[in-house]
């Protein structure tokens, strides 16, 4: 396996950057010094990224950074003579509050590193700054259309992935029972006033697109950190340390964080309706939330067993309090040295359906809530950062926010990314903002 050496360089216009693998035609001394002047130039003038992504074959190959006036950029491997690959697998990276398309950017690379040829990286600004302020259906609205237009312009996905980092897990519940069922490239074709046709009178089938999303097979989706019971339940939120008196104000006071607190803290009460985390957890008569999560072949959580300081071990692991593993029979991993417990097995929580059903009338929100998410399997995967510098800032730390002071989670998401469901050996990488916050700076490592 040959390993070349990609540039990207942030720029509002297409930047294209050639790089040679093994086998490319060779250069003279004088051309080699010349580009490699003009190299350090434009790394120092406009803070270019340097990394080193592995490739299988030989060849020159270009890095390509498209811009567009949203601030969208797509980032892709192509070949020399600067056509496109044809990837297959769409994977949605979804950040949350107050953040920005750079809080994936890490985890994007690795997807780079990994499957050079095959991946492309479209970052989106639908959501950045105040407007994740905005509501999780507004918010799951706008990465709706993100999601529809990406698939237009790249016809070619055949897979879909999802990966939201704590709100953005609930963003993504949302936009995946929003596209469920739905002919993406049906609604193109309608709208360029085309005219598909097998000879039937019906020649797309509803029943054809019953268990995919956007028309395309539903593969990974996964969860870090997620408050995925919402933050108004008693210890959902470690900061208020278990206070009821503290978690009461806070729910009170949820409107600061505008129609998203709400929502967090289950105080929402749009036309008489239950809270929308509460409805996310059954299908409802015009979204089936449950049946789009049930179309994965892969549903995973990845959650902090302590020093997250936002959201709870129970909420972001989807188990009840006393379904904890206990602390003194976590092992940390040989590999992966941040990860302590892999539970793969079907949820416990259906071997409690029965006293489940018999405390009907004193089931709770909370209860409701995992009642609805814990009918079908889940891998939960425990990470624990005691014993390093970075342990306070373990939020942010799981998904390697800002490698610079976040760098102890990179065993997280390479453990991500190595059992991550491809059945196909190309990729589409999407990010989005949702949840997270800070940017990756100069001088980032891969």
């Amino acid at each position: 396996m040959a390993s070349i050496e990609l540039e990207e360089t942030p720029s509002e216009t297409v930047r294209k950057v050639e790089v040679s693998g093994g086998g490319g035609s060779k250069t003279s001394e004088k051309s080699k010094k010349k580009k490699k002047k003009k190299t350090k130039k434009e790394k120092d003038k406009n803070g270019a990224y340097r990394y080193y992504i592995s490739k299988l074959g030989f060849g020159c190959v270009r890095l390509r950074t498209e811009y567009d006036k949203e601030g969208n950029f797509d980032m892709e491997v192509v070949d020399g003579d600067g056509q496109r690959r044809n990837p297959t697998h769409l994977v949605i990276m979804v950040n949350g509050l107050i953040g920005s398309a750079e809080n994936w950017r890490y985890a994007a690379k690795q997807f780079l590193k990994k499957y050079p040829e095959d991946v492309i990286a479209h970052c989106s600004e639908c959501n950045p700054s105040k407007l994740t302020f905005d509501g999780v259906d507004n918010m799951g609205d706008r990465l709706a259309e993100e999601v529809i237009s990406v698939i237009k312009r790249h016809p070619g996905v055949q897979k879909i992935s999802f990966v939201g980092h704590s709100l953005g897990g609930l963003v993504t519940r949302y936009v995946i029972a929003k596209l469920y069922g739905r002919d993406v490239r049906r609604e193109f074709a309608q709208e360029n006033g085309e005219c598909r046709s097998d000879g039937s009178k019906n020649p797309c089938p509803e029943e054809k697109f019953k268990g995919k999303i956007a028309g395309l097979e539903p593969m990974n989706f996964i969860t870090f950190a997620t408050p995925h019971l919402g933050s108004r339940g008693h210890k959902q939120v470690p900061v208020f340390c278990g206070f009821y008196t503290m978690e009461k104000v806070a729910s009170r006071a949820s409107w600061l964080l505008g129609r998203t607190g709400k929502h967090l803290f289950l105080a929402d009460k749009d036309n008489g309706k239950p809270p929308l985390l509460l409805r996310m957890a059954n299908d409802c008569e015009d979204l089936k939330f449950i049946s789009a999560l049930q179309s994965f072949k892969r549903r995973v959580t990845y959650a902090n067993i302590r020093y997250d300081h936002l959201v709870g071990w129970s909420t972001s692991s989807l188990r009840r309090r006393d379904e904890l593993p206990k602390l003194r029979h976590l092992s940390k991993d040989d590999k992966y040295r941040h990860i302590v417990n892999v539970e793969t097995a079907e949820t416990s929580s259906r071997q409690q359906e029965v006293l489940s059903e018999a405390k009907a009338k004193n089931i709770d929100l909370e209860e409701e809530m995992l009642r609805g998410l814990t009918k079908m399997t889940w891998e939960r995967i425990d990470v624990n950062f005691s014993g390093t510098k970075q342990r306070y800032l373990a939020h942010s730390t799981i998904q390697v926010n800002r490698y610079c002071i976040n760098s102890a989670g990179a065993d997280v998401v390479h453990h991500m990314i190595d059992s991550f469901s491809y059945n196909s050996c190309q990729l589409v990488i999407n990010i989005v903002p949702i949840w997270g916050y800070g940017l990756i700076g100069k001088g980032e490592r891969i």
